[in-house]
């Protein structure tokens, strides 16, 4: 059975927010990880429990219309792949794969 994640851990990246659904840390001056949980919301409440593989699933959605629209408009996507992330980031691929997109941060 798959466990849920319902909070990621990345203690050598700096946490900057956790969302609804979406942890989001700092990887470099340039860069950002968003991380998908498997956490539930509804009308604004995080519920207690969570749905394993949830997360997965939201990445894929945000992976595939980041591709079919990039013809059409720029998006901040850098990489969705674990293996092209920074050593600091795949240390975590444990929690982090498949679930993860590295973003360019911008202003």
């Amino acid at each position: 059975m798959i466990e849920a994640l319902f909070e990621s851990n990345c203690p050598d990246l700096k946490l900057v927010a956790r969302g609804k659904v979406r942890d989001l840390y700092e990887v470099d001056a340039e860069s950002l990880l968003f991380v998908a949980t498997d956490r539930i919301s509804a009308y604004d409440v995080i519920m207690k429990s969570a749905v394993a593989g949830k997360g997965k699933i939201l990445t894929q959605i945000s992976q595939f219309w980041f591709s079919f629209l990039e013809p059409v408009v720029q998006n901040h996507l850098i990489t969705a792949n674990i293996d092209e992330m920074p050593q600091v980031v795949q240390q975590y691929r444990d929690q982090l794969q498949g679930r993860s997109l590295l973003v360019k941060k911008v202003e």
